[in-house]
């Protein structure tokens, strides 16, 4: 038996060996509940605050007009297939649409109204943020403040909104808008 035990494996073990590793460690990372947020854009949701503070929802401007953000400057979002104070996203749309939790009751900023926010509890336990009764989330694929690459996106059986200080959802310009369209703000949508 001359050579090393790893001159011997076949290249597929070599490879699926690290392979392996690392999927499990990606696995293990974001499996973690939506309340031990991470803080870090693109692949968790930010804390709710560092000490347990509650979520400041607050607004921002940009192409798609007027929406929510979190204190940090983070685009919120809605989901068409959600009803009224409840959450139809869970497992795999929960690890894309991160929801927006809190650990008081979240705190209104800027032009957000803090009469329509309020929080629903998820399965888990934790506490999400709604606005108007419906629940707030993230994008993963947002990965700095001020982004809206998930709006309009169609994914998980329905489509994802920006939410106007007003609580319509906003239609139009933005990432996932067709080109040239202008934003439209839309109360009936929500249902």
């Amino acid at each position: 038996m001359s050579g090393s035990l790893a001159a011997r494996l076949p290249a597929a073990v070599k490879l699926g060996v690290p392979l392996a590793a690392a999927l499990l460690a990606a696995a293990a990372c974001s499996s973690s509940s939506s309340s031990g947020n991470a803080g870090r854009y693109g692949g968790g949701t930010p804390a709710a605050g560092a000490s347990g503070s509650a979520m400041t929802i607050e607004t921002h401007t940009g192409s798609a007009g007027t929406f929510l953000t979190d204190g940090s400057g983070r685009a919120v979002y809605m989901f068409a297939k959600d009803g009224t104070d409840k959450s139809a996203c869970d497992g795999a749309c929960a690890s894309a649409w991160p929801p927006v939790t809190t650990a008081g009751s979240p705190a209104a900023s800027g032009g957000a109204k803090s009469s329509d926010l309020g929080t629903l509890t998820r399965s888990d336990g934790t506490k999400q943020v709604t606005y108007d009764g419906h629940a707030l989330y993230y994008f993963a694929g947002d990965t700095s403040a001020g982004q809206t690459n998930g709006q309009g996106v169609n994914g998980f059986g329905a489509k994802w909104w920006l939410v106007a200080p007003s609580g319509a959802i906003i239609t139009g310009t933005g990432a996932g808008a067709a080109p040239g369209s202008s934003p439209t703000a839309s109360k009936a949508a929500w249902s």
